[in-house]
């Protein structure tokens, strides 16, 4: 046999052997991972999976001390710290860190909602997002503040809730210096600057800047007061309103006075506490001109003129004796008529007289 014989002879005894091993086709995934099943075409990503069930994180970020089981995901976590976002998106111009994050984005703008809920039919661009949402269906509110007793559905909206209590506001906005907690919270602040005032109210034509505020108002015109406290059955038209009342029944104070020590359930009532700290006094004495911190202090006052309590209106003068009365007048000074009879269209100025005119159409 001549060595060009030999070679050919070679080569055959070669295919010959591969062609008696196993055959395996190209992207078969044979490597699974023991924990939880997922499987790999090749050996050395199952070993690289098998890291984030070893909670072994070897790369730590020299900046923030956040660790990462991959060197690639550290690397990528670094464009964070360096403030470089190379991929923009051509319709709004929001930059990112990561093409992935880009590609995210961009399904808001193509409208694509493809993971419904089931429940209740709410859409959502990312298997995530309708995976949080499904926690409100649950009712499960494992996360609780230690401060205020207030229980969230995941841990990054109680991380969120607790900067209010902290005290830091990092946002500030340029024009007037008011500072906020969160930068959607100064987003929002900052349309006041601009004047845009775009949603108005069909029936009293007030007008607000946010689709959510309008919203919200128009429940007073409803008249629908759908959520009760059930220890002493006070309703709301908002469950905001009702969490924050039921704070004076469970007795959390979550704000504190940093002068004097003293502590409120409501923040807006340590907002006023804080007036008697400022030496301010805004409320004068209609009578002898005295002034006080607080409207209370002046209206506890006026008995020493009037024999009894008194409730000024600032805009005729007139007085009352129960604070009642007061905002009963305060509807005759105002030309809006935004409660509206369901039964014959005819409006009012106030909801008593309303009530008062629905006691007709019930006679008849």
């Amino acid at each position: 046999m001549t060595s060009t014989q030999e070679d050919q002879h070679g080569a055959r005894s070669q295919r010959s052997q591969e062609a008696d091993k196993p055959h395996r086709r190209k992207g078969e995934k044979k490597y699974s991972c023991d924990e939880c099943g997922k499987d790999f075409t090749r050996a050395q990503h199952l070993k690289t999976h098998q890291l984030i069930h070893s909670g072994i994180k070897a790369y730590s970020c020299d900046l923030c001390g956040k660790s990462f089981s991959r060197a690639p995901y550290l690397k990528a976590h670094q464009l964070i710290h360096s403030g470089v976002k190379p991929y923009n998106c051509d319709l709004c111009g929001k930059s990112f860190t990561r093409p992935q994050h880009l590609k995210t984005h961009q399904l808001l703008h193509r409208g694509i909602k493809a993971y419904p809920c089931d429940l209740c039919g709410k859409s959502f661009s990312r298997a995530q997002y309708l995976k949080a949402h499904q926690l409100i269906h649950s009712a499960v509110k494992p996360y609780n503040c230690e401060l205020c007793g207030k229980f969230f559905t995941q841990p990054g909206s109680l991380k969120t809730h607790q900067l209010i209590h902290s005290g830091i506001k990092p946002y500030s906005c340029d024009l007037c210096g008011k500072s906020f907690t969160w930068a959607k919270t100064l987003k929002t602040h900052q349309l006041i600057h601009s004047g845009i005032i775009a949603y108005s109210c069909d029936l009293c034509g007030k007008s607000f800047i946010q689709a959510q505020h309008l919203k919200t108002h128009q429940l007073i015109h409803s008249g629908i007061k759908a959520y009760s406290c059930d220890l002493c059955g006070k309703s709301f038209t908002q469950p905001g309103g009702l969490k924050r009342h039921q704070l004076v029944h469970i007795g959390v104070k979550a704000y504190s006075c940093d002068l004097c020590g003293k502590s409120f359930a409501q923040s807006k009532n340590l907002k006023r506490h804080q007036v008697t700290h400022s030496g301010s006094k805004a409320y004068p004495c209609y009578f002898c001109g005295k002034t006080f911190r607080r409207i209370e202090s002046r209206n506890i006052h006026l008995r020493s003129h009037t024999g009894h309590d008194v409730y000024f209106c600032d805009q005729c003068g007139k007085l009352f004796t129960t604070a009642g009365e007061l905002k009963q007048h305060m509807f005759t000074h105002n030309d809006e008529r935004p409660y509206k009879c369901d039964l014959c269209d005819k409006t009012f100025k106030s909801p008593h007289s309303l009530r008062k005119h629905q006691k007709i159409h019930t006679r008849k």
